[in-house]
């Protein structure tokens, strides 16, 4: 499809593909008058299209979810794995950090490598390379193997979360794309939200081995499914850029490292200086060299674009404040409520299990009768008064109904973000750039999450300690409003996005 350029719109110069006969423009407002889809309606188109595209879901979907899932199942399994390996707590702490800074470096690299050597093949691939590598997570009998293990199934991950999203892009209608992404994004929360409660059950139900062999025979079922079902893609640029693969993952790792590891080992430490300077300028390498690259695995130009450029940065403060919080809130919850990781994580269901919901509904209906600018400044707007709301009650003898309401306002703050995050990256460059602005989102959400762990953590530090239930308490409430605070500047910054009706 050969792209256009539009000299009209929101955005002078905004790359748009050609429209075939009946599709209307994303950037322009719809006719009054015109009939609105219900839910109810989206839903059946979804599901009535020959199977077509409830196939092309469920083939994204499941190694999508299997992977999002493996983000976090491993925490709440964490003290039985040290029993059993014999391991130390900075066993533990790789355990963790090796499939997050694999995945979260990886994941431009994969998403560039899809576009050249076929989206398909690389997404089978991942999945191939996961499930091998869970096998070997429940196989291993040292702790060094299982961080090994560990880090091999965060960079398959990379390959399988970018290019779920652009495989979708490619085979859903254009009619149907903002109601797909937005079960998607559905998906990829309840992969967030029960990971901690999967790893919790299967932990204390079975042994911590079957929270990695559960991916084998999934695994073992999506490689068939989804070659038949997805064809493949690539993207525009036909050549590989091995310098600026080798550039762009480095910075990643050393940052996300650097980040990491700046409150254990302390920020003014030689490793953690030496990864966060290193992390600079290997990314100013970066960019400079794919300023002259002759087919650069990060088209910068992309970023002239108003709406890629600040929906990026609103992912990244999004992330950061979020994510940081909930880091804190299910510790919050063991500690000052003494829950167990099970428990702990049952009761943050009224936040993670809410963007579920909110999160295709947003993409069936939302989207079309607001636009993706008014969902990702209400949603944002929401999650920093729930983040205010959290602080400002999370005391030590608070009880847990007080919490709910809060919770709940998060989770629908939350689902408003997914679904049109995604879409202002993906409707901002032209469908053969569309890997790159799903890994290059997918990255910015990564660096958001281990920044803003860094950042709450230090703020938690500096108030408070893990000693009693009320130091914990003390720590956590300033920590937390600090996740608000940055959250409400993402609102502000999201004030820059363009306004669209999809």
């Amino acid at each position: 499809m050969t792209p256009r350029v539009s000299t009209s719109g929101s955005e002078s110069g905004q790359v748009l593909p050609n429209r075939t006969s009946g599709e209307r423009d994303a950037s322009q407002p719809q006719v009054r008058g015109q009939a609105e889809p219900s839910f109810a309606n989206a839903t059946n188109t979804l599901k009535f299209r020959g199977g077509g595209t409830a196939a092309v879901l469920t083939a994204v979907g499941i190694p999508m979810f299997m992977v999002t899932l493996d983000n976090l199942v491993v925490t709440t399994a964490l003290p039985v794995i040290k029993t059993s390996l014999g391991a130390s707590l900075t066993d533990l702490q790789w355990f963790v950090n090796a499939y997050t800074l694999s995945f979260a470096a990886l994941l431009l690299t994969m998403a560039a490598l899809g576009d050249r050597i076929g989206r398909r093949r690389l997404f089978l691939a991942g999945i191939a390379v996961f499930t091998v590598a869970s096998a070997a997570c429940a196989l291993a009998a040292e702790p060094w193997q299982l961080t090994a293990a560990r880090a091999l199934q965060g960079a398959a991950g990379a390959a399988v979360m970018p290019l779920s999203l652009t495989l979708l892009a490619a085979e859903v209608p254009a009619r149907l794309r903002n109601a797909a992404v937005g079960i998607w994004s559905g998906i990829s929360g309840l992969g967030v939200a029960v990971g901690p409660v999967v790893g919790g059950a299967v932990t204390d139900g079975l042994h911590w081995t079957w929270i990695f062999w559960l991916n084998v025979p999934v695994g073992l079922l999506a490689l068939p499914f989804v070659a038949v079902v997805l064809r493949e893609s690539r993207g525009g640029a036909g050549k590989l850029d091995p310098l600026g693969l080798v550039l762009s993952a480095a910075a990643v790792f050393a940052l996300v490292w650097g980040i990491v590891h700046g409150e254990d080992r302390g920020w003014t430490s030689a490793s953690v200086l030496v990864a966060l300077v290193g992390g600079v300028l290997l990314l100013a390498a970066f960019v400079a060299w794919e300023r002259r690259a002759a087919a650069p695995m990060l088209p910068l130009h992309l970023f002239r674009s108003r709406g890629f450029s600040a929906v990026n940065t609103v992912a990244l403060l999004f992330s950061a404040g979020v994510f940081g919080a909930i880091f804190l809130l299910a510790q919050f919850m063991q500690i000052s409520q003494g829950m167990s990781p099970l428990e702990a994580g049952v009761r943050t269901l009224p936040w993670t299990m809410a963007p579920m919901v909110v999160a295709p509904l947003a993409g069936l209906v939302l989207i079309r009768r607001f636009g993706t600018r008014a969902l990702i400044i209400t949603g944002l707007a929401l999650l920093s008064v729930a983040l205010g709301w959290l602080a400002a009650v999370s005391t030590m003898d608070v009880t847990y109904g007080t919490l709910v309401a809060p919770l709940m306002l998060a989770g629908v703050g939350m689902g408003l973000e997914f679904a049109p995050m995604s879409t202002v990256a993906l409707g901002s460059v032209p469908p053969d750039l569309h890997g790159v602005a799903s890994g290059t989102l997918n990255t910015t959400r990564e660096l958001g999450v281990a920044v803003g762990i860094a950042m709450l953590a230090s703020v938690f530090t500096a108030n408070g300690d893990y000693g009693s239930p009320a130091g914990f308490a003390a720590g956590l409430q300033p920590a937390v409003w600090v996740g608000a605070a940055v959250v409400a500047a993402g609102t502000v910054i999201a004030f820059l996005l363009p306004r669209t009706r999809v």
